[in-house]
């Protein structure tokens, strides 16, 4: 988020200066316009905050070039000139990307955070030995901007949600749990285990659905190429000498023919069913009806429901000691599970009957229909038990184990159906090949 800063004067004749953030300066336009209406204040100014880029030197010393984040020229002269140097020059800098942040520095960040706070560290020594071991730029300002919020006392929702776009929702939802947390290291070892989790389980699936698709999607292409153009030029030889051709070779001829006169719309028929389904599926009704259907799914549903419960159950274990409020851990872990159709499930019937019938838990779970029995029993008898959080952990293992066995299934089942389609296409090709290589010019045949 950017900063600015407000100028106003109150009807009291006092001159008032706040600092505030915000996403955009239009956002800082109607934050300031509520803040005047509400208190009577009279607007001067809303400076935004930049990176001011400066040319200073001392006698004796050569040139010195730096940059200072200020909210105007002036603060950085005057700030220099305290300091002994003798300004050259000030301009605002005019780009000031600052790339982003790889998911693995974020990983990076929180497992080592969790590390040092077990080690019985505090937070803040932390963040200053992760800030000067990270390359990363923007990280850097990231872990420099946490510290200073923390330093002024502001709320973990507020330290952490400004940088929700580097984080991710779930993971500054998580930080800042664990700032209010009897137990900060526990949260953030688990944050930081559902992140490397999740980055796992993305590569998996690019590993088992990327190169397979884009292996059929290059055999597609071939098979075109050799029907569309290589083929037509040897069979039309033998047309062109009033050979008659065999009913394969004659037959794919005739294949290629059509796709010379429709290509275009054969192009629009693939690509615009592609386009829709993509648009749909980001639409909340479209993600919604995708993601009920998805985890059934042969193969590979079953694979994503498992992975889905597992993230809520680990999640479930992290919270539920902490929190105190059971409803809170339940809303938090669904909108984690990353299924909007089981988070629905779990929000509009397992919370609204635990909130307005008093049902239990279990029950309440149960009748959502998005748990497996497997989870069902294991939840129910750690709420017989009296150990549903630890209950909950071993079910999160449990499944971390079985989903890992069942992603290389997966793999294996994809890859088996890759190389049957391969092999059909390569003896399709052979075949006609074959056919039309035996034509006789003398029989016809």
């Amino acid at each position: 988020m950017a900063q600015f800063r407000l100028k106003a004067v109150s009807n009291a004749g006092k001159i008032i200066q706040k600092e505030f953030e915000a996403d955009t300066k239009k956002d800082a336009q109607i934050k300031v316009d509520k803040i005047s209406k509400t208190n009577g204040l009279k607007v001067q100014s809303i400076e935004e905050k930049s990176v001011f880029l400066y040319r200073v030197r001392r006698l004796g010393k050569p040139a010195l070039n730096g940059e200072q984040e200020a909210y105007t020229k002036e603060e950085v002269e005057k700030a220099l000139v305290k300091l002994g140097y003798e300004v050259v020059s000030i301009n605002k800098k005019l780009f000031n990307f600052q790339g982003g942040v790889p998911h693995s520095e974020v990983v990076t960040f929180i497992s080592l955070s969790a590390d040092l706070l077990n080690q019985q560290l505090t937070f803040d020594e932390i963040l200053n030995l992760l800030y000067e071991d990270t390359g990363n730029k923007r990280m850097k300002e990231v872990i420099k901007t946490i510290q200073k919020d923390l330093k002024a006392g502001k709320e973990g929702s507020e330290v952490y949600g400004k940088h929700e776009a580097i984080f991710g929702k779930f993971a500054a939802y998580m930080l800042s749990v664990a700032s209010t947390s009897g137990n900060m290291g526990l949260v953030f070892e688990s944050t930081a285990k559902f992140l490397e989790r999740d980055a796992e389980f993305k590569k998996n699936m690019k590993r088992s659905l990327m190169m397979p698709a884009v292996t059929v999607v290059a055999v597609i292409g071939v098979v075109l190429f050799y029907v569309g153009y290589i083929f037509p030029s040897t069979a039309e030889l033998f047309v062109e000498m009033g050979i008659e051709l065999p009913p394969m070779t004659a037959t794919t001829l005739d294949i290629s023919y059509w796709l010379s006169d429709n290509w275009i719309l054969l192009l629009v028929s693939f690509l615009a069913p592609v386009a829709g389904l993509i648009y749909f599926g980001k639409t909340v009704k479209g993600k919604l009806l995708i993601d009920r259907y998805i985890i059934k799914i042969p193969v590979i549903g079953d694979l994503l429901h498992k992975t889905s419960i597992e993230i809520f159950a680990r999640v479930f274990y992290t919270l539920y000691s902490g929190s105190g409020q059971n409803i809170e851990v339940i809303k938090v872990a669904s909108e984690a599970c990353r299924n909007t159709y089981m988070e629905k499930q779990i929000k509009d019937i397992a919370i609204k009957r635990m909130l307005k019938d008093g049902a239990g838990l279990i029950e309440s779970m149960e009748e959502t229909g998005v748990f497996t029995r497997t989870a069902i029993s294991r939840f129910r008898l750690g709420a017989e038990s009296g150990s549903l959080r630890e209950n909950a952990k071993q079910l999160a293992e449990y499944y971390e184990v079985q989903t890992t066995y069942k992603m290389q299934s997966v793999v294996d089942t994809i890859s088996l159906f890759v190389n049957l389609f391969i092999m059909i296409a390569l003896v399709g090709i052979t075949v006609v090949s074959s056919e039309s290589a035996v034509i006789k010019p003398n029989s016809g045949i």
